[in-house]
């Protein structure tokens, strides 16, 4: 008796990705759809997804990333998903392992997938790379994004889970400054996320914590094999840390200025 073959949503946001995430969407072709939430793009981005004609755009304001991803979640018409981010290229090693499996018999519910880290074109092996992974495909009736994180999000899964063998590629490091205003808005999101789980700066973080991300991910990760690319990557990462808590003293401090103006 021949099976009815899986249908597969991939799911894309996206903010001015031009140069990239063409790649991206030609990567994910063999998708039955692909759904990509657009946060008002101002680079070209929304135009050239509205002229494909396979790629059904959305303009949805961005609060933050899980609200983003869920709201992606909702439009797909598939219970297979495939969610990407927009500088994330799907091989075709990749693609073959992934029809196999949602045509398979398989009881697991969702995959998570490393990821190879590229540094511009050339593949970062180390700086705490080397064992990045996350939840890339999964079925919709049985997960959600947790609504405990607001940036780095994960899913909530019914069901058991599984691995890839193939990675998927990230070409994250475009150039120093467009990785520095990310890891500077991770820095911010983080901030969010602790202050309303109602977590208290203190200065012993903000010192200790961005020293430690340097010094664990440079040498502990083995950061310092990959060369320059090493210190670069590494720099930043921490810089995020440092962002999160210089962020947090001024969210704590705007909450005191607050609770004052409202005192009778």
């Amino acid at each position: 008796m021949n099976r009815t073959k899986e249908k597969i949503s991939a799911l894309i946001i996206a903010y001015n990705e031009k140069g990239y995430i063409e790649r991206c969407i030609e990567s994910v072709s063999f998708a039955d759809e692909i759904i990509v939430i657009d946060s008002f793009s101002t680079d070209g981005t929304y135009e050239y997804l509205k002229s494909h004609p396979k790629v059904n755009v959305i303009q949805h304001p961005f609060v933050n990333f899980t609200l983003q991803k869920s709201f992606a979640l909702k439009q797909a018409a598939n219970d297979w998903i495939l969610f990407l981010d927009a500088d994330e290229v799907v091989s075709e090693n990749l693609k073959s392992e992934i029809l196999e499996t949602v045509n398979g018999d398989s009881e697991i519910v969702a995959y998570w997938f490393y990821r190879k880290f590229m540094f511009q074109n050339k593949h970062l092996r180390f700086s705490g790379w080397q064992t990045d992974k996350n939840y890339r495909l999964f079925r919709k009736s049985k997960a959600q994004f947790s609504d405990k994180k607001i940036v780095h999000e994960t899913l909530d899964i019914d069901g058991p889970s599984g691995i890839f063998k193939e990675q998927l590629v990230h070409y994250c490091y475009k150039n120093f400054e467009d990785y520095k205003c990310k890891m500077l808005k991770y820095g911010r999101l983080k901030a969010q996320e602790s202050f309303y789980r109602e977590k208290q700066f203190n200065y012993f973080y903000l010192v200790f914590k961005p020293l430690w991300k340097f010094f664990n991910h440079y040498f502990v990760r083995l950061g310092i094999l990959d060369g320059k690319r090493g210190i670069t990557i590494c720099y930043l990462n921490a810089l995020s840390d440092l962002e999160r808590y210089r962020e947090l003293k001024k969210l704590e401090k705007k909450n005191e200025l607050a609770y004052y103006l409202v005192m009778p």
